[in-house]
């Protein structure tokens, strides 16, 4: 391993007092909104911040005001924490995820994950904007995640372990609970939505891949890659927790796109997609997550 990759697994790595952030985090938020009771997780991704409104009985608190908890310095992240119910489920919402491409470790952008399954969670519902690999994609359509490629050579887990987050190496194999992917399947059908399926890869970014990216991706079996999303499931899968993921493709990968790509391209298409993502994600929890 050269000094630099060194040095980057260094960095990486969580701090030996992981666990007390985690609870002072949650003591914070617990301060702050009634998370009594809380059934899922939700992260919203990028653009995706409208479907906060398929929350009723809402409160909200700005991630600053959580102690240890980042926020988000990209535009279309609001860096919100909601409570709210669909259904009988209460459920915790984070309008604007953090990225390690911030600059924040893979362990801190998931920090949120571990929180929550403090707080009583056992699943985590996940989403993002995407860019589509698969040529049979179009923007804003939705693509349900059967599985992932960590291309980033980062991981959330490297540093000091404690039994208390779960086991040392956790399996991956179907981290994305096959439960909850035919609840979305079912919703999706009831509600006359396309939903694409695929494997998402996670590149480090904040660059967009390249078109020769785009075609190792392909050949590695990706549909759609994206910047986040993979760190929140793995630590979600070392905590036990049922995971669904979902992303909204928001534009076409390099190489496959005539035009030039742009963060305002993803969210103009994320916005609208928001609702029909919101309508498919009370479907899916009245539906029994």
């Amino acid at each position: 391993m050269s000094s630099s990759q060194t040095s980057q697994v260094v960095s990486d790595a969580a701090p030996h007092n992981l666990l007390n952030m985690i609870q002072e985090a949650k003591d914070s938020l617990c301060n702050k909104l009634d998370v009594t009771g809380i059934h899922a997780l939700c992260i919203l991704g990028s653009g995706l911040g409208g479907a906060v409104d398929a929350l009723e009985n809402r409160q909200h608190v700005a991630t600053s005001e959580i102690q240890h908890m980042p926020h988000s310095t990209v535009e279309g992240h609001q860096g919100v924490l909601h409570v709210g119910t669909i259904g009988s489920r209460k459920i915790l919402m984070l309008q604007g995820r953090v990225h390690t491409y911030e600059g924040i470790p893979p362990w801190k952008t998931s920090l949120i994950v571990r929180v929550a399954s403090q707080l009583g969670a056992r699943c985590a519902i996940l989403t993002n904007s995407a860019g589509a690999v698969n040529p049979d994609f179009a923007p804003g359509d939705l693509m349900l995640i059967n599985d992932h490629l960590n291309l980033s050579g980062r991981n959330p887990l490297i540093g000091p372990h404690s039994n208390d987050f779960g086991p040392r190496f956790p399996d991956m194999t179907n981290a994305y609970t096959p439960r909850l992917q035919g609840l979305a399947r079912e919703a999706a059908q009831h509600l006359g939505v396309t939903l694409r399926e695929g494997v998402y890869a996670w590149n480090l970014g904040p660059s967009y891949e390249t078109p020769a990216e785009v075609r190792m991706a392909a050949t590695l079996g990706a549909d759609a890659v994206g910047m986040s999303t993979a760190p929140e499931a793995i630590v979600a899968r070392q905590e036990s927790m049922d995971i669904l993921a979902m992303s909204c493709i928001s534009n076409l990968a390099a190489g496959l796109s005539p035009t030039p790509l742009t963060h305002e391209e993803v969210q103009a298409v994320a916005g609208p997609a928001a609702e029909k993502l919101g309508q498919l994600l009370v479907e899916i929890i009245r539906g029994g997550l």
